[in-house]
């Protein structure tokens, strides 16, 4: 699963299932927005929490990180912090569909099944 340092994460339309200990993770201050995403928590109590902040929480809960349309199933908690993105130009954004798209939009997503010397 993706774990942003000192960065900025877009994360849109995927569908996270499956993790162990988190889905989306950070450290050392990134910006982290999430929007149309579906989050599927795994039946493990101990990991429903998608988010985990490699810092003490007075440090992380004034990162940036925010939820927008995702789709939280079976009992997937989102921990945001630090208020509303800074200004950014999301003329430069992927445009997201609502988290309930995201069968639609990964319905064929995968790896290819391709032989040297033969198209794909």
């Amino acid at each position: 699963m993706p774990r942003c340092r000192w960065g900025f994460f877009h994360v849109v339309n995927n569908d996270y299932t499956h993790w162990l200990m988190y889905a989306i993770g950070g450290g050392d201050a990134p910006t982290i927005i999430s929007q149309g995403n579906r989050y599927i928590a795994p039946p493990n109590i101990a990991a429903k929490v998608i988010t985990k902040h490699y810092a003490e929480e007075g440090v992380w809960k004034n990162w940036v990180w925010h939820t927008e349309d995702d789709l939280f199933m079976n009992g997937a908690i989102f921990n945001p912090s630090g208020g509303a993105p800074k200004q950014v130009d999301t003329n430069e954004w992927v445009k997201p569909k609502p988290g309930t798209y995201v069968t639609r939009l990964t319905r064929f997503s995968g790896t290819l099944s391709c032989c040297t010397g033969k198209p794909c």
